[in-house]
């Protein structure tokens, strides 16, 4: 590690610890009310079968934010102000879609605007592709932003499923924040989302006590994003891609087949690979389990790319990491033997 990054290593560190207590206190205090206004009933897509309330976003938002803000004026670290009002508006949209329900339109053009604020205030210099017209770029950008914000909500069905992706990624851009190879903005955000998740954890474990609901899984996925895009505008695009492989796999996938087959791709459904994986015969702990471990090899393929420094190694780290996604994703579609 550089001296800044030593100096800096320690209070990282309790700043996962301190936002881990502040989610965990604020999940448990907040569950009365989620269960008397944020009650999710299970229905046919649903992977729970009794009501349970929704909303635990709500804490893990806040902790990070809390956190990531006090560890930034202490340590002078600037947080862009666009970022921190992106996640509150569009953590605010996830509320209001948990409560009424709004429409997909409505929804996605909000969304948009948040991944907007954040993509198109970044400086000029930020680049992944320096080769197409800056506006053709940001264009892209925003698109795979908005993307990538839904698919992690998407992925947000199972008990578990998104501590077991987020809390690797966001480990893994940490240890990359002290290393030097990410700004550490980026670094403070996903260690303070790290402990955030961990606090949550234990009340998500199944049998799951209260969820996330989009108030959360659509501002962790802008936060997540934007730490990836920032890895990607250091010239690290291939650990960008990989730390998230598994969520971006499943998830694509799963949205080029309905649309294939003329689905309404917009509406609930039980077709992602870890859902049909439950359906095949594979517990809830054995899902999320496996998806754990994939992004604990994942992070550490990312890690080696970025430290190595060569094509040859990183051309080989993005084909192991598909072989292993690839893997998980034939386990999961096919049935277990009884």
């Amino acid at each position: 590690m550089n001296p800044a990054a030593d100096a800096l290593a320690v209070p990282s560190l309790l700043a996962v610890a301190i936002a881990a207590l502040v989610s965990a206190v604020i999940t448990w205090g907040s569950r009365p009310l989620l269960q008397r206004y944020a009650l999710a009933r299970p229905n046919a897509r649903s992977s729970h079968r009794i009501p349970t309330p929704q909303g635990a976003g709500i804490a893990v938002i806040s902790a990070t934010l809390l956190v990531a803000s006090a560890w930034a004026a202490w340590t002078d670290i600037a947080i862009a102000p666009a970022l921190i009002g992106a996640t509150v508006l569009i953590a605010l949209v996830g509320f209001a879609d948990d409560i009424v329900s709004l429409p997909v339109l409505a929804r996605l053009v909000l969304q948009a605007v948040c991944v907007g604020a954040v993509v198109f205030t970044a400086p000029e210099t930020a680049r992944i592709a320096p080769a197409l017209p800056l506006p053709l770029e940001r264009g892209l950008i925003l698109l795979a932003g908005v993307w990538f914000v839904n698919l992690v909500n998407f992925m947000d069905g199972l008990d578990l499923m998104t501590v077991a992706e987020v809390v690797p990624v966001t480990a893994a851009l940490l240890l990359l924040g002290w290393f030097g190879d990410l700004s550490w903005p980026a670094a403070l955000i996903a260690a303070a989302l790290c402990g955030a998740m961990l606090g949550f954890a234990p009340f998500n474990k199944p049998i799951a006590k209260v969820f996330l609901g989009d108030v959360g899984s659509l501002p962790i996925g802008l936060l997540l994003g934007w730490c990836l895009l920032e890895l990607a505008w250091r010239g690290q695009p291939a650990a960008a891609l990989l730390l998230p492989a598994y969520y971006l796999s499943d998830s694509t996938i799963t949205l080029l087949r309905r649309i294939g087959r003329r689905e309404q791709f917009w509406s609930a459904h039980r077709t992602h690979f870890y859902q049909r994986a439950t359906d095949n015969g594979f517990t809830v702990s054995r899902v999320t389990g496996e998806v754990f471990a994939l992004n604990l090899v994942l992070a550490l393929l990312a890690i080696v790319t970025v430290r190595a420094g060569s094509m040859a190694i990183t051309t080989a780290c993005l084909l192991a990491g598909a072989i292993a996604v690839g893997f998980v994703l034939r386990r999961f579609s096919r049935p277990q033997a009884s």
